[in-house]
């Protein structure tokens, strides 16, 4: 950490704009300093007490109550305070422009404070992840998965994994230094490889949820697929209550894919309208037919539509397909295996939603995913790569294996941010917003 770490931050903790009440937070070696300027008073550790704010030159700047949190028992390990003021744009402003006057304080960079605590050894990589998708959660699984993170899930199934094969390498060590006691050899050897199996059992199984977190982390794919006209437009504007796409009936309108997100019974959804599928010699719309078949083949679930008054339209059935009849307020039949909705008489739609929640859900059966960002999928791959040279080994060589498995631990502390982490962490703390 350089000299413009230890500097005392400043920022408004809470969202901006007009509110009831706002947050302005105080990290460094200053804030007792601050308290003492703006108080009179530095107030006991963790009781709220209610002063009133005066400047430097005495001047009131509001009434609030002030929180104190003593170093080290901080977010940040620093001392803390935090003043809940009036949520008015013109008293932050002035509290803000009058505690950024002060000597040796500025205002905080964006994901500073959350830096700080993970330098002052507060939060791991894996648990300053999981605070940043819970602050971004927007759906009751995501809420549940970036808790299950932050609350060190993932930095517990680490610390086993490492712990094991850290004594894996000490009964390597162990076979190494008494290499010439012949009963040793075999059982110290045989003991570090079945430690190793079975980190790297637990490790496929960890990559194996990988898919699913990354899905509830960005989104299930729900794609909107059918011919030219058949209310796939319609479906999508009144899922997402307002006009997303023009509807019309001339066929073709829809030349591009159209996203819509939602939070479909606590899931998040991405919802993508498509381009009517069919063969065409335009250029545009051929080039739209040809992403709309991409995005129906990496989709979690796609919406096969057909309006009721036309003929049956086949997509390719793998599974992952929902035939629905659109226009059910118009004549025509329904096919066995197909959904009847009207949009404009809200026939059904419902009863689809529910059953596309549904399908989504046994998608994502069971807990939480460990894995949640490829940077988590890369680390634990490498970290696999190595133990399986280590346990599918036939050389019988101590400090070959102890090698294999000192790259699987280093692999692992790059997942809780141990070493090798700079680059992720100025990408990631940029991600937060200001003060938090």
């Amino acid at each position: 950490m350089d000299s413009h770490t230890f500097t005392t931050i400043v920022a408004l903790s809470s969202a901006p704009g007009k509110a009831g009440v706002a947050v302005v937070r105080i990290s460094g070696s200053r804030v007792r300093f601050v308290l003492e300027t703006f108080c009179g008073i530095v107030p006991r550790p963790r009781v709220a007490t209610l002063r009133r704010l005066t400047d430097a030159q005495g001047e009131t700047i509001d009434t609030a109550l002030v929180l104190f949190f003593a170093a080290p028992a901080s977010f940040t390990g620093e001392d803390v305070a935090e003043f809940h003021v009036h949520g008015s744009r013109a008293v932050l402003a002035r509290l803000l422009t009058a505690l950024t006057a002060l000597p040796d304080i500025r205002l905080a960079e964006a994901g500073e404070f959350t830096r700080r605590a993970f330098e002052a050894g507060k939060l791991d990589l894996a648990a300053v992840e999981g605070l940043a998708d819970l602050i971004d959660s927007e759906t009751e699984w995501q809420r549940q998965q970036a808790l299950r993170q932050m609350d060190g899930a993932l930095s517990s199934f680490v610390t086993d994994w490492r712990s094991s094969l850290i004594k894996a390498m000490s009964l390597l060590a162990a076979e190494l230094d008494f290499s010439d006691e012949g009963d040793v050899t075999g059982p110290l050897q045989q003991q570090a490889l079945a430690l190793a199996a079975d980190v790297l059992v637990s490790l496929r199984q960890a990559l194996a949820g990988f898919s699913m977190g990354e899905r509830v982390r960005e989104g299930f794919v729900v794609v909107l697929a059918g011919p030219p006209n058949a209310g796939k437009s319609s479906l999508l504007n009144a899922l997402a209550r307002r006009d997303v796409a023009i509807v019309s009936p001339i066929a073709g309108t829809t030349r591009d894919s159209l996203e819509v997100r939602l939070d479909l019974a606590g899931l998040p959804v991405i919802l993508i309208d498509t381009a009517g599928l069919r063969d065409s010699s335009d250029p545009i719309e051929a080039e739209g037919v040809r992403r709309a078949r991409a995005l129906v083949d990496r989709a979690d679930l796609v919406l096969g539509l057909r309006s009721i008054d036309s003929e049956p339209y086949r997509i390719e059935n793998d599974g992952r397909l929902l035939k629905v009849a659109t226009k059910a307020d118009l004549p025509g039949p329904v096919l066995a295996d197909e959904r009847a909705i009207s949009v404009k008489t809200g026939e059904g739609v419902a009863e689809l939603l529910a059953e596309v929640a549904q399908r989504l859900q046994q998608l994502g059966a069971g807990e939480p995913a460990l894995l949640t960002r490829e940077r988590h999928r890369v680390a634990v791959i490498d970290a696999i790569a190595a133990l399986e040279r280590a346990v599918t080994a036939r050389h019988g060589q101590a400090e070959l294996l102890a090698e294999d498995i000192r790259v699987a631990v280093v692999a692992l502390e790059r997942l809780v941010g141990r070493i090798d982490v700079e680059d992720v962490l100025d990408q990631l703390f940029a991600g937060f917003c200001i003060g938090k």
